[in-house]
């Protein structure tokens, strides 16, 4: 499976070490790469509790200005 060189965005063999065209270490250890997902799965949750925060926000806003 093909994915992009995160330095030049040529395209690449996902298990290639280093990019062929620009030559590139692209290897990711496989710590860094759980780290990775664990921060991903984070930020998805505070993005979803942001839009939970601002949803109740705008109620209580809304109730304010019709009281």
């Amino acid at each position: 499976m093909a994915e992009n060189c995160f330095f030049c965005n040529a395209a690449k063999d996902e298990q290639a070490a280093v990019c062929p065209a620009c030559s590139r270490d692209t290897a990711v250890p496989a710590p860094l790469a759980a780290e990775h997902q664990a921060l991903l799965q984070k930020r998805d949750r505070l993005r979803a509790e942001l839009i939970e925060a601002k949803a109740r926000l705008a109620s209580r806003r809304r109730k304010s200005a019709n009281a």
